[in-house]
């Protein structure tokens, strides 16, 4: 895995249709986007050359472009098209692959009304966002103490939209600076959310629960795992979850794109098992992106 700066690699991106040389892909600093966070993005993966979900990642961007009142210039048919044209220009066969809608330099203001969409794609080798070690012995958690995810009525929370990563951030940085993995996020009722960059999962009693993402996004490997955890006859239940809930779960663990299935081994002072559950549902998640 390359550890150069995003800027100074070489490859292929594609940008609004064009297949451009890595360093060469660039937009200007006036981009309203950079100034005003009007951007939408998807995080998705290939697995052994194929792009997991590429489909409904691909429709969920151009939903969350609507929210935001931005128009892609692109079907879902296309940009799935160009992901894989990108995937094998680059000669990736597992990648993570990053598609961005932003809007540009056309004004400058917080009226977006007429500015144009300006979208790219990336593809690079990036294994699991956490390392395998911590993925099989427990994440570290700690819960954010400051900093919520914020009501449906003051931010287009319904929306993968760059914005709204900007607390998810800042909230990540202190948890790995004090030592931790990551952190739990509550919502702005104070009931438990997410992870940073991750869904959140606990069983007790062998019954599958999680929040409902009522404020946050409802990711597509969450999805995906509530999905494969019917299959195998697990009651999954979304509900309302507070922070002391978890403090009686048997098992705890969070999904996501680059997170993929992660168990979950401590939050504050509360400690958990990598229990059987989180370890056939993370087998068959790996089984279904790697073999299908």
């Amino acid at each position: 895995m390359s550890l150069l700066p995003f800027d100074d690699r070489d490859g292929w991106i594609w940008l609004n249709g064009e297949m451009l040389p890595w360093k060469e892909a660039k937009t200007h600093v006036l981009t309203n986007a950079l100034h005003y966070g009007n951007a939408v993005f998807e995080g998705e993966r290939a697995y052994n050359g194929k792009i997991f979900k590429s489909k409904e990642h691909s429709e969920r961007l151009i939903r969350s472009a609507k929210i935001l009142n931005m128009k892609i210039p692109f079907s879902a048919k296309q940009i799935c098209q160009a992901k894989e044209e990108l995937r094998l220009k680059n000669n990736l066969k597992n990648c993570y692959i990053r598609t961005l809608a932003f809007l540009r330099a056309d004004k400058m203001g917080l009226d977006s009304d007429g500015i144009r969409t300006d979208m790219m794609i990336a593809a690079w080798e990036w294994p699991s966002y956490f390392s395998e070690e911590k993925r099989e012995k427990g994440l570290n958690i700690r819960t954010e103490k400051y900093w919520r995810k914020p009501a449906p009525n003051t931010a287009p929370t319904a929306s993968k939209a760059a914005g709204l990563y900007m607390v998810n951030t800042l909230v990540k940085t202190a948890a790995t600076k004090a030592g931790f993995d990551d952190a739990l996020m509550l919502d702005y009722k104070g009931q438990v959310a997410e992870l940073s960059s991750a869904n959140i999962f606990m069983v007790k009693n062998n019954k599958i629960y999680t929040p409902i993402p009522d404020c946050f996004l409802n990711g597509i490997t969450r999805l995906t795992i509530i999905d494969i955890a019917k299959e195998k006859g697990y009651e999954v239940e979304e509900t309302i979850i507070l922070p002391e809930d978890l403090h009686n779960a048997d098992e705890i663990f969070a999904t996501g794109t680059a997170a993929e299935i992660a168990a979950i081994g401590k939050i504050d002072e509360h400690k958990y098992q990598v229990g059987s559950i989180t370890r056939e549902l993370r087998e068959s998640y790996e089984n279904l992106v790697r073999y299908n």
